[in-house]
């Protein structure tokens, strides 16, 4: 009897040890921090940055893909110049084509930053490891073509 006790104690403590929850799981979000806000994103696999900082890693590699994730008459409206057409849908499908190097800085946006969240989830989903998702075109103020 006492060697069941003491298994059942021991399991207890073994279970309450390793079943701790994550830190910052179930943290008010409505005072994210730069940090946290940072340490979430890498925890969904792409950093989400604004139109000013996608603007410096524009500039500052000029090898980065720029994908617009809009349709194709949306793209056809206005995008930004050098971008690169791959509809949010069609990703799963054509991403491997399109932008064959995982390791390739890639920079996503639509029109308002909600297909190119869903974009970049789908993306990273696909093994591609620098993803950055700056929102919507919208929001967007420098030069378009």
């Amino acid at each position: 009897m006492k060697r069941v006790i003491i298994y059942l104690l021991c399991l207890i403590l073994f279970v309450s040890l390793f079943s701790c929850t994550e830190i910052g799981q179930g943290q008010d979000t409505d005072n994210v921090t730069a940090d946290s806000k940072a340490e979430t994103d890498t925890k969904i696999g792409y950093l989400e940055i604004s139109a000013e900082e996608a603007k410096k890693l524009m500039t500052e590699n000029p090898d980065a893909v720029i994908l617009d994730v809009r349709e194709a008459d949306e793209y056809n409206g206005g995008h930004i110049p050098g971008a690169v057409l791959l509809p949010y849908r069609d990703i799963p499908e054509k991403a491997q084509t399109v932008i064959p190097d995982k390791d390739r800085m890639i920079l996503v946006y639509c029109r308002s930053g909600r297909r190119s969240k869903i974009a970049s989830d789908s993306l990273v989903a696909l093994g591609y490891s620098a993803v950055y998702e700056f929102g919507g075109i919208i929001d967007w103020p420098y030069e378009t073509e």
